[in-house]
């Protein structure tokens, strides 16, 4: 009996693997399809010189900040004491629960010519129009400093796990060769924090590349902007799949130069004392160091986090009416619908990689875990050139049965919308599962067996009730993924059906930014539920 059932898992992940890899080769098909040289020439001498010169400075930008923040705020909290440096330890995520295209509504509405700040500055100087200089907000300029404000966390995290792991036998060896707190940082501790500082660029820079709202709102024209002019404004959908392509390149490029940074270094623990002794830092050094871990949580989560409030609560056009519950109900819709699916699958799909003996099934979650390097933008255009073929078909067929049309099944309701979350969300899922399934001992399974337990028994008796908190919290995470995705839900939404994130969208480019801080803050709140489960585990692991 057991041999039937690992074939139907391993068939099961293999089905799994080519839906996700569907919209993919769905999209590289285009590359090839008719008219394609024609294309490639008017993008050329058109919009592609633009969108490659913006998206490569962009990732320029968010590339070094990231990395400077992240790896600054982490090196501060873990090898020094000072004030604060508690709160600042699990504070520092926050501004990932703020999605990159509300913050830059926000910073919008109080940094433009008629915002707060600029109106205090002419009211407190007696300054009118031309007598002062003040940086465009929607620029180039301005999309990067949003993208660092929200992405610096990911560097953040990795880079301060690593720099724990690190033993503190390595940096007392350097300090007794006389190197000083500087030199040791730069020669010894950030050479082996470079996998984790990179892991956690790479992060930030997908994210970066798959985001829609925020340049389109700032006017910066990147391949995301350009996929969605092509097919919406131009209705083009082969140019939208060639944009899609070259948007995938970037990101198999970002992939390529992450894995081959590592090389074929090793980093390696040498001894067992991993907690560094922190070093205390008193007066100016102390408040330089409060100050450096302040500015970015204050930039990238406090701040705007008190503007959303103020203009849901002071301002009138700002409601919590009944469009709120309905926009509120099919973002709930949508999220809880992906996340159970893609828990059940998650469970499946790493349940079947532990039964099996051989690599396959492993080696198949690993293509499973590359839809979430695939921008939504891509996934979109992917998801609906095969799933609206396949519309047509289902209709056409079902007119000659019964004499009715049925109209568009899939893509004419939340179907194909479901299929594109699951294909980018599925690896976030599947990771916490996978991660929490591999600490349940073997012993256990022989155990369960020995008592006349079959697989599904096993997995029902003896691993679900271990796994509970891992799937509630993968669950939670492709929850609050869903309900911040705006590329694919913009793209593939039926008619008529808005989410929170499309509303935020729509009401903000409408200049009506008041009403659209309603939706907005809901998405952070809902952010913040994930992050306060990480805060909670950082605060213990800090001390």
């Amino acid at each position: 009996m057991t041999i039937p059932r690992l074939n139907f898992l391993l068939l099961f992940a293999a089905l799994i693997a080519v839906l996700v890899g569907l919209p993919v080769a769905s999209v590289l098909a285009n590359i090839f399809s008719g008219g394609t040289e024609e294309i490639w020439r008017h993008l050329a001498a058109t919009v592609l010189p633009e969108y490659v010169a913006n998206t490569l400075w962009l990732c320029l930008g968010v590339g070094l900040g990231v990395i400077v923040v992240g790896v600054a705020t982490a090196w501060l909290v873990v090898m020094h004491e000072f004030p604060g440096r508690r709160i600042f330890e699990w504070a520092l995520v926050l501004p990932l629960a703020m999605p990159a295209y509300v913050l830059a509504y926000v910073y919008t509405d109080f940094l433009q010519f008629a915002g707060p700040l600029q109106t205090a500055l002419r009211e407190f100087f007696d300054w009118g129009r031309g007598d002062y200089w003040f940086p465009e907000v929607r620029s180039l300029g301005g999309a990067v400093s949003v993208f660092i404000c929200v992405m610096y966390p990911y560097v953040y995290l990795l880079a301060r796990t690593a720099f724990i792991e690190r033993s503190s036998g390595m940096l007392e060896a350097a300090r007794s060769l006389g190197q000083g707190p500087w030199r040791s940082f730069f020669s010894v501790s950030l050479p082996l924090a470079r996998p984790a500082v990179a892991a956690g660029a790479a992060l930030a820079l997908m994210e970066t590349l798959a985001d829609y709202g925020a340049v389109s709102y700032f006017a910066v024209q990147t391949f995301t902007t350009g996929i969605y002019r092509a097919w919406f404004s131009l209705g083009d959908r082969t140019a939208a799949a060639q944009l899609a392509a070259l948007l995938l390149g970037f990101v198999i490029l970002l992939l390529a130069l992450e894995r081959h940074s590592q090389g074929r270094a090793r980093f390696y623990n040498t001894t067992g004392r991993n907690r560094p002794a922190r070093g205390r830092l008193r007066g100016g050094r102390a408040l330089a160091a409060w100050l450096a871990c302040m500015l970015p949580l204050f930039c990238g989560f406090l701040l705007p986090g008190g503007l959303l409030l103020r203009l849901a609560l002071l301002d009138e056009e700002a409601r919590f009416g009944m469009r709120f519950i309905e926009l509120s109900g099919n973002s709930f819709l949508l999220a809880g619908l992906s996340s159970l699916l893609a828990v059940a699958l998650a469970l499946l799909l790493a349940y079947g990689a532990r039964l099996s003996k051989g690599h396959a099934a492993a080696a198949l979650n690993r293509l499973v875990g590359l839809g979430y390097a695939v921008p939504g933008s891509v996934i979109a255009v992917g998801v609906l050139i095969p799933v609206t073929r396949l519309d047509h078909w289902l209709a056409a067929q079902w007119l000659s049965l019964t004499g009715d049309n049925p109209g568009l099944l899939l893509t004419g309701g939340i179907a194909a919308l479901v299929y594109a979350y699951l294909v980018r969300v599925l690896a976030v899922a599947l990771q916490s599962v996978q991660a929490s399934l591999a600490k349940i001992t073997p012993s256990m399974d022989a155990a369960a067996r020995s008592l006349g337990l079959g697989q599904t028994a096993t997995l029902r008796r003896v691993h679900l009730p271990m796994l509970r908190g891992s799937l509630l919290t993968a669950g939670l995470l492709v929850f609050v993924d869903v309900m911040k995705e705006l590329p694919a839900t913009l793209v593939m939404r039926p008619f008529n059906f808005d989410t929170l994130a499309t509303q935020t969208y729509t009401l903000a480019a409408d200049e009506r930014l008041a009403e659209a801080s309603v939706p907005a803050l809901a998405i952070v709140v809902v952010g913040l539920l994930p992050l306060i489960v990480l805060s909670r585990q950082i605060a213990r692991g800090g001390r």
